[in-house]
């Protein structure tokens, strides 16, 4: 068998050019662990998606925190596994080299970051490591290469992993933000990064979960070494973890007798839809232990939200230990979460839920530990729309919950006003604050209407984080049933799986005295069960979502973006869609949605020239209601699949858009070595013997020498061959003749 140097140079040069060649999708993160940290902090976060090649920076939302990517671990195959423990192999018997024979090798990733950076031409060179590996450390990233790698992940989607590291100033301000991730060809969807102001203590982040084989689920399980079963914390706190299949975590602090403690968990919040699961997220259950293991407390979600809160109030000194696990006892890298304990400000509910736009008054705010609490401004806005309001104490902020504003009068319930006898008389139009105070407690309203006149009765309560799962009937003066709703489906519910608010318009039979009758489905009431009752004649408006929340497309080409219109109160005219904030070079052509219609698809062209980096852009929709003209920004949206079948739209913050070249050269950080020039031996004189004997089968066929040289360009590059190793692998690549 010969060695031809030219083909075998050709090969690799083929080899080189797959990853520029192959059709780009869209980057996706599944998880990111831990989801959060502490202001004035520096830590490393573990990401999991699919898609994220050529790997170029993290976008968090805000002000105040950075972030720099160390390691990128695409998903390997058996094939590269076996060669990366042939090289450990080799390390580990090898003596470490002399220091100037290491100096020669570099890194995997540079200390700012990326594996691979774009070049649009040949004066952009790699930028030069910031430092030397040393034969132990590459021993021991090999190690760490090979361990994270399971040939059978339980969740594919999430197998690529991305370490990076996260600085957050001790500025910035408290509460969530949105963390995406950046490729040379994309933007990822984003998912939840919470800045917190409270130590933070964070498990070891979980190895890749093998998939679950029916009779042998135990060999996937978690082996959690004795020791970190149980952690020991301080209060106040946050604690970060995943939980793995059949896997329970336990804390341990110590409590002092009276105190008002508050364990709230973040879990479902941080990753709202898992498509793969039932009921389509992670489902944790808290509980509350005393020293000798007895129960105190338990909670498996929080009203009607999965994720819940235990309000506990220390029984007497002590140890006490509190417990987190998946309701079913599934489990994964992607089952994050968040749980903060302290004697902190929690606020159980707001009353009223909204006010007049510019004249609202504070609400009155129920909960634990707000006795010297602070209530933060109202929010100000111009336009009817919800904001968000909390509470502090001594520097701390509680959670926080909507508050609507509007334009219409308002006023308060008034008791009793439970029957038609005693029914509450309103002028309408109006908005009434009331509350199912008690369980079976119906509020009655009674008002003077004309004849065709046309009625909107409008109940804001779930959608204003409010359990009241509402159902309203509109009655006339003798009892008679005109309209009833008790839910109405609403593209905007976002992460809220049962849009629970009641709708309806109907159209006044007759001169004379109507009642509105408002009350909760199952019979349920306290004081956190505010509602707001619209009632008025109809105000045509109009909201949009527009789907993905990020788009990228190459240099003059163009794409496409899903536009979702919700008509409100009846309005059915036509919806002129646009986009702003474009890039230069960029465009995208008006579409008119027409009349009656709730989906259109915006045409996005890009220019010649790439974007440096992701620009955020916007789409309006406007249209000609009444006398006015009205103007609309498109919410951005994740569409979302729940369990196998139930989709979402999940809101998202803004909407980048990349254009890149897909010309552009991909220049490695870690340039491959030539091939070592071979010297061709002299054929051996024939003999009896050379004549008859078989020449050696060759190690590889000329189909996979592509696949198997791009392997090693690939592993070379992520810095976990030598010089010398690499070499002799790419020798091995021999082409039969």
């Amino acid at each position: 068998m010969k060695r031809t140097l030219p083909w075998l140079a050709l090969m690799m040069a083929v080899g080189w050019l797959m990853p520029a060649a192959h059709a780009q999708r869209r980057p996706y993160i599944g998880y990111t662990y831990p989801a959060g940290g502490q202001q004035a902090t520096t830590f490393q976060i573990k990401l999991g998606g699919q898609d994220l090649d050529d790997l170029q920076s993290v976008r968090v939302s805000g002000t105040g925190v950075s972030a720099r990517i160390l390691e990128y671990y695409r998903k390997l195959g058996p094939q590269e596994i076996q060669v990366l423990n042939e090289q450990l192999k080799e390390l580990k018997r090898a003596p470490a080299p002399a220091a100037n024979t290491m100096a020669a090798m570099e890194p995997a990733m540079a200390a700012d970051g990326a594996a691979m950076m774009m070049s649009a031409g040949p004066d952009k060179k790699p930028k030069a490591p910031a430092a030397k590996e040393s034969h132990a450390e590459l021993i021991a990233r090999l190690e760490q290469r090979t361990r994270e790698w399971v040939q059978t992940p339980a969740c594919s989607s999430i197998s690529n992993l991305v370490i990076a590291e996260i600085t957050i100033s001790p500025e910035a301000e408290a509460g969530t933000r949105e963390l995406r991730l950046v490729t040379a060809r994309g933007v990822s969807n984003p998912l939840v990064f919470q800045v917190g102001q409270h130590a933070e203590y964070t498990r070891k982040p979980m190895v890749t979960a093998n998939l679950q084989i029916l009779g042998k689920e135990g060999l996937a399980l978690r082996k959690r070494p004795a020791a970190e079963v149980e952690d020991v914390i301080s209060t106040p706190c946050t604690v970060n973890g995943q939980i793995a299949s059949g896997e329970v975590n336990r804390y341990r602090f110590a409590a002092t007798k009276g105190q008002r403690l508050v364990i709230s968990t973040q879990a479902r919040q941080l990753i709202p839809y898992i498509a793969d699961a039932v009921p389509g997220w992670f489902q944790p259950v808290l509980a509350v232990y005393d020293a000798r293991g007895k129960e105190l407390a338990f909670a498996d979600d929080y009203r009607f939200k999965p994720d819940p809160v235990i309000l506990f109030e220390v029984p007497a000194d002590g140890d006490y230990v509190f417990a987190i696990y998946d309701s079913i006892y599934r489990g994964r890298e992607d089952f994050v979460y968040r749980i903060t304990i302290g004697e902190l400000p929690f606020v159980t509910s707001v009353f009223p839920l909204g006010g007049p736009m510019g004249a609202a008054l504070p609400p009155n705010l129920t909960g634990w530990n707000l006795q010297a609490s602070d209530l933060a401004a109202l929010p100000r806005s111009a336009t009817p729309g919800v904001g968000r309001v909390a509470a502090s104490r001594m520097g701390y902020d509680s959670n926080s919950l909507p508050f609507a504003l509007d334009r219409l009068p308002e006023s308060l319930d008034r008791e009793p006003n439970n029957t038609v006898a005693t029914a509450q008389r309103v002028t309408l139009p109006l908005v009434v604050n009331g509350r199912i105070d008690r369980p079976d407690d119906v509020d009655v309203y009674q008002f003077t209407g004309k004849a065709s006149q046309v009625l909107v009765a409008d109940v804001q309560a779930r959608r204003l984080d409010s359990p009241v799962d509402a159902v309203v009937r509109l009655t006339d003066a003798t009892g008679k049933l005109i309209a009833f709703n008790d839910d109405r489906e609403d593209l905007t519910a976002g992460v809220n799986t049962h849009p629970a608010d009641s709708w309806f318009t109907a159209k006044l039979p007759a001169d004379g005295i109507y009642f509105v009758q408002i009350g909760d489905t199952a019979r349920h009431g306290g004081e956190e069960y505010g509602y707001r009752l619209r009632l008025s004649e109809p105000q045509p408006d109009f909201e949009l979502r527009t789907v993905p929340s990020s788009v990228s497309l190459p240099v003059n080409s163009t794409t496409s973006l899903t536009v979702y219109a919700v008509r409100k109160d009846g309005y059915t005219g036509p919806i002129k869609l646009s986009a702003k904030d474009l890039p230069e070079g960029c465009s995208a052509a008006p579409v008119i949605l027409p009349a009656n219609q709730t989906v259109a698809r915006l045409n996005l062209k890009a220019g010649p020239k790439p974007t440096p980096s992701p620009v955020s852009i916007g789409i309006v929709g406007s249209a000609k209601i009444g006398a006015e003209e009205v103007v609309r920004e498109a919410v951005p949206a994740e569409d979302r699949m729940q369990a196998f079948l139930w989709r979402h739209l999940v809101p998202a913050g803004d909407l980048p858009l990349l254009v890149f070249d897909p010309k552009a050269t991909l220049v490695a950080r870690r340039v491959a070595p030539p091939p070592r020039p071979v010297v061709a031996l002299p054929a051996p004189a024939a003999t009896a013997t050379t004549a008859t004997t078989t020449p050696p089968k060759p190690k590889f066929s000329k189909q996979q020498i592509v696949g198997r040289l791009r392997q090693l360009k690939l592993l070379y590059e992520e810095g976990l061959f030598t010089d010398e190793f690499y070499l002799e692998k790419v020798a091995e690549c021999e082409v039969p003749q």
